[in-house]
């Protein structure tokens, strides 16, 4: 037929349905979770005795914030009775996150005598990605796996 245009393929996925998917709703909380991590972190290793303990400091906020929305949005939690077992589990998941990022910064201070904070800030960052597909990990098979 003249002037009929054939379309193959699968229709394409409008926004909605995209951001109804768990990992991207994910994705979109971790952005804002190192957001809020690195800003406390960059803000705090000036006024705390040591990088580290910003870091540790920063990384329990953000986790608890963290933790809240994807209870929340990502995975459709709204029973109340199952948020301080949710947290814990989060705060267990946060010892593997905060390894991750402590050992990046023992690296760079063993490399660099004074490192500036925006450079550790980067290098916290960094380590994140790795922690960021643990942490989805967990949470989809063992925090919130009835859900």
């Amino acid at each position: 037929m003249a002037g009929t245009v054939v379309i193959l393929g699968p229709p394409r996925a409008t926004l909605r349905s995209l951001v109804d998917r768990p990992l991207v709703r994910f994705l979109g909380v971790g952005v804002g979770s190192t957001g809020l991590h690195l800003g406390l972190f960059a803000a705090m290793v000036p006024v705390l005795a040591t990088s580290q303990l910003a870091n540790v400091v920063a990384l329990v906020v953000a986790t608890v914030a963290n933790t809240a929305v994807n209870r929340r949005w990502t995975f459709g939690v709204r029973d109340a009775s199952t948020a301080t077992r949710h947290h814990l589990q989060a705060l267990l998941l946060l010892v593997l996150t905060w390894a991750a990022s402590a050992g990046a910064l023992w690296l760079l201070h063993s490399l660099a005598t004074r490192p500036p904070v925006l450079v550790q800030t980067v290098v916290v960052g960094a380590s994140m990605a790795v922690s960021t597909v643990v942490r989805y990990v967990g949470m989809r098979t063992w925090i919130f796996a009835s859900r």
